[in-house]
């Protein structure tokens, strides 16, 4: 039966999920361009206001930048912003892409004096890639080592003076050295029910779909406090809107829309509910262990972690403990189902 579930949740493609999917090829039309039209943030955006400019004022280029927090917050979005407050060009790639040590040579010996260079995933850096940031993100520099054996030499190339943004939803995977070496660390949060309101609204206006405030706002209540995902709702709603009503979407449309899709008035889809079943069911609702219940499930433990934990642990439905994961009762609430205690933690 386990292993039945896995497979159910591997073959499902979760309309609530935070990472990108191929249906999000218009998210670059939908972004925002400027700190002024960009929505939510507010502690991170005030601070990057003052930094961006005074360096505008020194004539120098922004200190390196590291953004993290889960996936589908607008890390990549507010890389673009951050270029073009500073009115200078970016270059985007991220981790895995960036394979040896001259790779990373190619990208920073092409940028323009004051350009920003954007890795995403940057915890994935290769280490060998890693050693070779440290002087360009310092000192400006590129040691390269000419030659093999007792001939070998090594010679310093001059870089462009550059702006690095790093985003990761992993901090803790990044090595104090790299880490270190940021001068502006950004943490984003998960978005109010408020703030993806009128973010849906204004996706709604770029869309041409037809939205009321109370339709935005049943939208943004079900969108786990990500952008990504609530503009990814929009156009299921707004597709549901045009053949199942009069293309006005309003709260009725959008909770008929979402009812269909098995999405529950906090956001939960039908995996999040079977994930806390299983633990209920088999584990008496924990603890258990993250390897243990990976197993049981057919996932990949990291998958856990980064996809289906951290809205559940926001909510408050899941506490991690010394022993492993538990459901509360406010989440054996959410289910229906009676809460008879838990094994002893």
């Amino acid at each position: 039966m386990a292993i039945e579930f896995g497979q159910q949740m591997e073959a499902e493609e979760r309309i609530v999920s935070s990472t990108l999917r191929t249906e999000d090829a218009q998210e670059p039309a939908l972004r925002p361009h400027a700190l002024t039209e960009y929505t939510g943030q507010e502690k991170a955006k005030e601070n990057l206001r003052i930094y961006i400019q005074a360096a505008r004022l020194r004539g120098e280029p922004l200190d390196h930048v590291l953004l993290y927090g889960p996936p589908g917050l607008g890390k990549t979005t507010l890389a673009g912003i951050i270029a073009n407050e500073m009115g200078v060009n970016i270059r985007i790639t991220s981790g895995p892409a960036i394979e040896k040590a001259g790779d990373l040579a190619a990208l920073l010996t092409n940028l323009n004096e004051n350009d920003v260079l954007f890795i995403d995933e940057i915890h994935r850096l290769n280490r060998s890639v890693e050693e070779v940031l440290y002087p360009a993100m310092e000192d400006y520099a590129l040691d390269i080592i000419i030659g093999k054996g007792p001939a070998a030499r090594s010679i310093r190339l001059d870089l462009p003076r550059f702006t690095l943004i790093g985003a990761t939803t992993r901090a803790g995977q990044l090595s104090s050295p790299l880490r270190d070496r940021f001068g502006v660390q950004l943490r984003l949060e998960l978005y109010t029910p408020e703030e993806l309101q009128a973010i849906v609204t204004r996706t709604a206006a770029i869309l041409g779909v037809d939205i009321v405030p109370s339709g935005a706002l049943e939208i943004a209540r079900r969108s786990r406090g990500t952008p990504r995902i609530a503009n990814r709702i929009l156009k299921r709603v707004r597709d549901f809107a045009q053949v199942k009503s009069d293309g006005r979407v309003d709260a009725a449309t959008a909770d008929l829309a979402l009812r269909a899709l098995e999405i529950d008035g906090l956001g939960l889809d039908r995996t999040d509910r079977r994930m806390l079943e299983s633990i209920i069911t088999n584990f008496r609702g924990g603890p258990v262990g993250l390897e243990t219940l990976a197993a049981t499930i057919g996932e990949e433990s990291v998958t856990l972690e980064d996809v289906y934990e951290p809205y559940l642990l926001q909510i408050g439905f899941l506490n991690r403990t010394p022993r492993g994961r538990c459901v509360t009762p406010r989440a054996y609430e959410h289910l229906g189902i009676p809460f008879n205690g838990q094994l002893e933690l």
